[in-house]
This record gives C-alpha cells, sequence and structure tokens, in this order.
C-alpha cells in the first residue's frame, strides 16, 4: 500500500512498484489507509510522513496500536532524517528520503518482503519445529511400498489422502511429503479437523474479517491463505460438518474462496494433503460426506499400514524412541532387553506407533538405567507369552531371530504355501524367498 497525499509520487511509486511484480493499494492520507487496511492488510505499506487530515507519525502509532504486524518504510523529505529515526522508534522498519533511488527502493522493499515472509514461517513453524525432523523409521516391505508411493506423490501437486489406523504416523508422512517436494522451503501447516465448530473450523480455514462474528475484532488472515505457496494437511478430514464440505470443494475446484464475513474473492497456491482413519465410504452411504469430495480428495490414496502388519520393524522403531526420549528426559538408557523386545513384538499394538512411542517413554522415565527391561514394560505388554520367544546374546541376534520366527509361523500357517505366507505377512513374494534364503530356512 502507497501512502502519500502527493498524486505524483504515488503512480510513480506504483510503477517501480509494478516493474517488481508488486500490486499496489492507494490511499491519499492517514485516515484512508487506516480504513482501507481494515478492510485488506497489505504484505508492506511505504507511508509518507508529511499529509493533512492524518499524517504518518499518527497512522502508524494508530496500526501499531491495533495490532496490524505490518513492515512500514516511511518516505521522508530531504533534511528531515530526525523524523525518519523517531518513526523508527515507533516501528518503522526502515525510511527513504525523497526523491529516492529506484534501486535503493527496490533493495529496501525486497529487504522487507523477505524479513516478514520469514518471519511468517517461523511464526507458523517454530512450535513444530521438532516435528518437521522426525525419521519415518522402518524397513520391512509394506513400508517400502508406503515409501515409494509417496516419494513419487511428492514430486507431483496432485491432492493426496492419507488412510489407516489412528496413530500409524499420518502427521509424519504429510511432513514428509513436503519435505520431499519444491514447495519444502514454504510453510506445513496442520489443521486437525477435529474438536472444533464449524465456525471455529472455518475461520481457522479460511479466516475472517473484523466484525463477521462476535469477537472478531480485527481481520485475520486463514492458515490456507497463511500456508500460499507450501502446504496444508487436513487431519482427520473425515469429521468436517456438511456445510463446510460445500466451501472446501469448491475451494479445492478453483483454488479460490472468501474469508468469513467477507465478499472478496481470494486465490492461494497450497498442495493439500488430507488424512482420515475413519471409512469415507461408509460416511457417504450415510449421506455425512460429500461424494463428490471424497473423489477430490482421493487423488493419490495412500494407505498407512498398521504396526502389527509391519512387526519387522518394531525393534528398530523401539530403539529409535528409546534414544530419542532418553536424551530428553536426560536418562542413559543405550539397550532395550532382548526379552522385553520379544513381548514388544509380540504384542498386536492397537494404538500403533502412537501406543509403542508412549510404552517406550514410561519404560525410559520408570525404569533403571542401562537397559529396558520387560519388567520396565506395562503389565499387558510384559504378560506376552515369554516361553515362544527363544533369547538372544545381541540386538542384531535378537532381530534375525525374530524375523526367522515370523517367517517360519506364517510358513506354518500357510501349510508352506510361500505365495500365502507373503500375503499373510503383508510382503512380496520375491522379498519372501530372499528373506528365506537369508534367514537359512530349508
Amino acid at each position: 500500500m502507497i501512502v502519500d497525499d502527493d498524486a505524483a509520487s504515488r503512480r510513480l511509486l506504483e510503477v517501480r512498484l509494478r516493474a517488481m511484480q508488486c500490486q499496489a493499494l492507494m490511499a491519499a492520507d492517514g485516515q484512508e489507509a487506516l480504513a482501507a487496511v481494515r478492510q485488506e492488510i497489505p504484505a508492506l505499506i511505504l507511508l509518507d510522513l508529511q499529509m493533512p487530515r492524518m499524517d504518518g507519525m499518527e497512522l502508524l502509532r494508530r496500526l501499531r496500536r491495533d495490532g496490524v504486524e505490518v513492515p512500514i518504510i516511511v518516505i521522508t523529505a530531504h533534511g528531515s532524517i530526525e523524523k525518519a529515526v523517531e518513526a523508527m522508534k515507533e516501528g518503522a522498519y526502515d525510511f527513504l528520503p525523497k526523491p529516492f533511488d529506484p534501486q535503493h527502493l527496490e533493495i529496501v522493499v525486497r529487504k522487507a518482503l523477505e524479513r516478514e515472509g520469514l518471519k511468517r514461517e517461523v511464526e507458523l513453524l517454530v512450535e513444530e519445529a521438532e516435528k518437521r525432523h522426525r525419521l519415518i523409521v522402518g524397513k520391512s516391505a509394506p513400508m517400502n511400498e508406503v515409501l515409494d508411493v509417496a516419494r513419487r506423490a511428492a514430486a507431483s501437486r496432485s491432492t493426496v489422502l492419507l488412510l489407516g489406523e489412528s496413530g500409524t504416523g499420518k502427521e509424519i508422512f504429510a511432513r514428509a511429503i513436503h519435505n520431499w517436494s519444491e514447495r519444502k522451503e514454504k510453510p506445513f501447516v496442520p489443521i486437525n479437523c477435529v474438536g472444533l465448530s464449524r465456525e471455529l473450523l472455518e475461520s481457522e480455514l479460511f479466516g475472517h474479517e473484523k466484525g463477521a462474528f462476535t469477537g472478531a475484532y480485527q481481520l485475520k488472515k486463514g492458515k490456507i491463505e497463511l500456508a500460499h505457496g507450501g502446504t496444508v494437511f487436513l487431519d482427520e478430514v473425515g469429521d468436517i460438518s456438511q456445510e463446510l464440505q460445500t466451501k472446501l470443494l469448491r475451494f479445492l475446484q478453483e483454488r479460490e474462496f472468501e474469508r468469513v464475513g467477507g465478499t472478496r474473492t481470494l486465490s492461494v497456491d497450497v498442495r493439500i494433503v488430507a488424512a482420515t482413519n475413519r471409512g469415507l465410504d461408509g460416511l457417504i452411504r450415510e449421506g455425512r460426506f460429500r461424494e463428490d469430495l471424497y473423489h477430490r480428495l482421493n487423488v493419490i490414496p495412500i494407505r498407512l499400514p498398521a504396526l502389527k502388519e509391519r512387526r519387522e520393524d518394531i525393534p528398530e522403531l523401539a530403539e529409535h524412541f528409546m534414544r530419542k526420549i532418553s536424551l530428553e528426559a536426560k536418562r542413559n538408557f543405550n539397550e532395550i532387553a532382548p526379552e522385553a523386545l520379544g513381548r514388544l513384538v509380540a504384542y498386536d499394538w492397537p494404538g500403533n506407533v502412537r501406543e509403542l512411542v508412549n510404552v517406550i517413554e514410561q519404560a525410559v522415565v520408570l525404569g533403571q538405567e542401562p537397559k529396558v527391561t520387560p519388567g520396565d514394560l506395562p503389565r499387558r505388554i510384559a504378560a506376552q507369552e515369554a516361553d515362544r520367544r527363544p533369547s538372544f546374546s545381541s540386538y542384531r541376534e535378537a532381530i534375525d531371530g525374530f524375523r526367522r520366527e515370523l517367517v517360519l509361523r506364517a510358513l506354518e500357517r500357510c501349510q508352506g504355501n510361500r505365495s500365502r505366507a507373503a500375503k499373510d505377512l503383508g510382503l512380496h513374494e520375491k522379498y519372501l524367498i530372499r528373506l528365506i534364503r537369508a534367514l537359512r530356512i530349508s
């Protein structure tokens, strides 16, 4: 936004900004600017200090008092540097003396926009920083298959729908898809669709105008708007109300929306990754989920396996969480006893990876260093039949032993039929054959 009472100066600044691929709103004085900002918060304000009705200093103070956090570059007449310094004490980002040099203008504007973009990303990501760097742990065939699809999906712009039981790590996969994509330098914005009223969720997604509802004291940009250029993760999308489903469908079709209480159509470039642990087919049959929205979301479906479908990964996952939690809790755990590992592998994990994390955290926080033993595990897990688990002298020997036992059991259940055993284990038959040879199973 250009705020200047001199029409010629406004036109000159507009031409320079247009050359930088920027669009400019115009205001001839502080009152006009204040009214305009209440309708649309710009990315940056170029503000002349000397104006009638409401001068630049008063406007600056009013904007800061109203909580409008926008970088402001003040424009000062020759010889009034003191006023510029005063403005910067009031919160202005920088100043430009008149007559301004076009190259100087471009440098100052670009630096201000870059700083604001970084600030916005930091605000979105600061509480998510640790989650962003969590690894996807696991090398089993089901996981390798899912990772392969996820990596190929990340290279596209298509909408992804993550399916699977609660606790299987859908948000971690969504982050991975974002980090593998060309959008990785832009924000990743998660939105949990559970537990919010329709009105609150709509405001969270699309933002609202000042006065749109009781308590809307100022304009708020929604997370979809703040994620411009990046990825929006809609967790538990099956819980969205039918009224909001219609607005979401329109956004997915057109990439356009209006803020709550607004009339102006806005457009953004975001990639949508959605997730659900509910059967959307059943919700469609019950008339609780729009079939056309389902097809818009289900462009690339990825089903995440339950933990019991990839038992081969449990030892590696358990050790990974033990090291991570031990470091965070300032404990000195460096090993999981083979007997404890056997009980972890034998358990069916109805809560999936989330339950495994909780169990390991309990063992690390309450257990005796330096080894997690069966006695450190909850009774429901420690009570698994230990006599079915052979003892091992090392971690690697334990892993190979458990893999061998899992394969042998599957072959016994399937009367030696390798094709059926592979299906039973969730593996490709060729991978199972290689595993049989590696484990020296006759």
